[in-house]
């Protein structure tokens, strides 16, 4: 009897009609079509390649990782040499623009805080430095800075009449020489026992929050955390004997023995970028700060709050906010911008890796190669500052 009926029997269809001229299906359909094309144009353009370089008889492929570089690599982190092949090559540039990007972060971020904590001071000396610093590293091209820091650096003195930096290290053409403890096994377990504070500050921070939401009592870890921190270390330090030889370099001949030296290039491409870099991070911090309620920091003050419970509790949560998706970027246009390193003959990766596509002619292969770990890292440091974004981020109840 049901089948009879003709307005159940339309029920199919017109159920049909309306996926089909859905707005999310027409999307799908526009979306799947999009990639078919994308593709098929990917696909065409990669046989091209293929087509056109078999027939000017230049191998493809990635087989020219595994031959000898027979090249040498001036800056290392790990053991190299001319008989490695191009892949442990281009691992050694890697490392080697990770080193200089993680140091330049570091100094970006400490450098952009201060800056940009200056801008909303209220001392008018201090703001207008300020101001005048940001708007200078921001509009130099990041590339005419690290050739300026290297110009800088090329033109210290010999090692001969190298600047003493009272008798802890030198300045030189040849880069910063400074005294570094001697090798000694404590020194690994000393930073696995930083590691350690550090995680328990962590946690312990964490547990005062939620004392603090439970009972309405501040329990303040701020000094247990840095004994934490410092103690740790030191006893581990002691443990072992309290090793504390130092290594001082002195001159000897033309260059120098003892310490640790880091070389001219590395320090222009870091100082460059990371100076780059802090003139933005200095207006993302102003930015976040005064994005904070002026009524709730004057509320804060009305109860007696200490200036640091202000900034801790009320200002920074707050701040964090609009600071951390954008000083995020700039963590990744660092990373990017450390590949100008070419320019002052650092060896990072695209320094090697322009060397390898000269050496074999696979340049499609070497430049890939170069763009995929690019975009590897980028996406890593992306993922790592959306994490913190999520533990800063203020939950709503």
């Amino acid at each position: 009897m049901l089948d009879a009926n003709p307005a159940y029997r339309q029920r199919p269809s017109r159920r049909m009609r309306d996926i089909l001229y859905s707005e999310s299906f027409r999307t799908a359909i526009y979306q799947i079509a999009l990639a078919g094309a994308v593709g098929l144009l990917g696909l065409f353009l990669y046989q091209n390649v293929i087509e056109n370089l078999q027939r000017q008889n230049i191998a493809t492929g990635f087989g020219f990782l595994r031959e000898i570089s027979q090249f040498e690599i001036g800056e290392t982190l790990i053991e190299y040499s001319s008989r490695d092949t191009y892949f442990r090559a281009l691992v050694v540039g890697l490392l080697n623009t990770l080193k200089v990007s993680a140091a330049g972060i570091v100094l970006a971020t400490l450098v952009g805080f201060c800056v940009g904590i200056a801008r909303v001071s209220n001392n008018w000396l201090l703001q207008r430095i300020a101001t005048g610093y940001v708007e200078i590293v921001r509009n130099i091209p990041v590339i005419l800075q690290v050739i300026f820091w290297a110009a800088v650096i090329r033109n210290l003195p010999a090692p001969r009449q190298a600047l003493d930096l009272w008798g802890t290290g030198f300045l030189s053409n040849r880069g910063l020489t400074v005294a570094t403890p001697a090798s000694d096994p404590a020194h690994l377990w000393m930073i696995l026992a930083f590691v350690a504070g550090v995680a328990l500050m962590v946690a312990g921070d964490r547990w005062a929050k939620r004392h603090r939401e439970a009972t309405g009592r501040h329990v303040d870890i701020l000094w247990p955390g840095l004994a934490l921190i410092v103690g740790l270390p030191l006893l581990v330090w002691l443990a072992f004997g309290a090793p504390h030889a130092i290594s001082f370099p002195e001159r000897k001949g033309f260059n120098f023995a003892g310490g640790s030296t880091v070389s001219p290039e590395f320090v222009a491409l870091m100082t460059g970028i990371s100076l780059y870099a802090s003139g933005f991070i200095a207006e993302i911090v102003r930015a976040g700060i005064q994005a904070t309620p002026k009524g709730q920091v004057e509320a804060a003050r009305s109860i007696a709050l200490r200036p640091r419970f202000i900034m801790r509790y009320v200002v920074l949560p707050q701040a964090l906010r609009v600071i951390v998706p954008p000083l995020t970027s700039q963590y990744v246009s660092l990373i990017k911008n450390s590949s100008i390193a070419v320019v002052v003959g650092y060896p990072d990766l695209v320094n090697i890796g322009n060397t390898v596509m000269n050496q074999t002619g696979q340049a499609v292969e070497a430049i890939a190669v170069m763009m995929l770990v690019y975009l590897i890292v980028s996406l890593v440091t992306s993922t790592l500052m959306n994490l913190y974004n999520r533990l800063v981020a203020i939950k709503e109840r």
